[in-house]
């Protein structure tokens, strides 16, 4: 065997090993819970200065590792910043740009751990009167929205399930009321019964008519905890660390079949600068 072979071999061995003790370091809960996250890490944009991705990158990449996630959904990584998370170990993901349904523009991509979840089918649909073509919904003025939904299947259990990811629009309120009514539709049509988990950044607080919607057919993980919910009241910082978040706009919603176990605002400065814009979300469920 050349030299080249044996080395290729070897890098290959090490990131097996690597993706094996990270899912180890994220398993240690009891059989059949799953922690999922949402988390807008917000776009690599230079006019934020310090806060710009560069800056900040390793800080987002410690913050996944550190908190064991198993499914994460996350909203506005530009394709250079999903690449980077992709890298750390034990992770596989699915998305496509919003732009075009490819690699063009900000994702809604969801992350998952292949050790634990096998990717069964895959898709997506913009938030818009005409969902399968690359579009601005309703009163939407500047932005193409997108959702992402995956089926996985749970190796231990064999259970399957849905997942949905969604970047609801920041500027129009029939836009999201509309997206609201669209992903229910969907969730319905494609998971068709069985358990679902819905993640996402839907830039509305709980009492608007949209999250309203979404309580109908499905559950606020924040209202259904088990145990009180940790963290600030909000999940938008604006970069700022002397500001108590008070906007709760990130948000995950389960179908009925889930147990809520926990749900955590995730506060975790770096160097004094929060990581990201948004605080990430993190919930512990058990699929009875």
């Amino acid at each position: 065997m050349s030299l080249h072979k044996a080395g290729a071999l070897v890098a290959l061995a090490m990131a097996a090993f690597a993706g094996a003790a990270a899912w180890a370091a994220s398993a240690d809960e009891a059989p059949g819970v799953i922690r999922v996250g949402t988390y807008n890490l917000r776009l690599d944009l230079a006019a934020d200065g310090r806060n710009a991705w560069p800056h900040r990158r390793e800080a987002v990449r410690a913050l996944i590792e550190r908190h064991g996630f198993d499914l994460l959904g996350t909203q506005e990584g530009l394709p250079h910043q999903i690449d980077e998370l992709a890298t750390l170990p034990g992770w596989a993901w699915a998305g496509a740009g919003r732009d075009d349904g490819a690699r063009a523009g900000e994702h809604a991509a969801l992350f998952y751990r292949p050790a634990r979840f096998e990717l069964m089918a895959q898709g997506h649909f913009w938030l818009s009167a005409t969902p399968e073509q690359p579009s601005i919904g309703w009163d939407g003025r500047c932005c193409r929205r997108l959702a992402q939904w995956v089926q996985l299947r749970e190796r231990g259990s064999g259970a399957t399930l849905f997942v949905f990811n969604a970047h609801f629009d920041h500027e129009g309120v029939q836009a999201r009321l509309e997206s609201a009514r669209l992903l229910l539709r969907r969730v319905q049509a494609i998971a068709a019964g069985q358990p679902v988990i819905v993640p996402g950044d839907f830039n509305a607080t709980p009492q608007t008519p949209p999250m309203r919607l979404l309580q109908q057919g499905l559950r606020d993980t924040h209202a259904a905890s088990a145990t009180p919910p940790q963290g600030p009241p909000g999940t938008f910082n604006g970069f700022d660390p002397a500001r108590t978040a008070q906007d709760r706009i990130d948000h995950v919603f389960v179908s009925s079949a889930w147990q809520v176990l926990s749900h955590e605002v995730l506060v975790e400065p770096s160097d004094g600068r929060h990581p990201s814009d948004h605080h990430p979300v993190r919930v512990r469920l058990r699929l009875p």
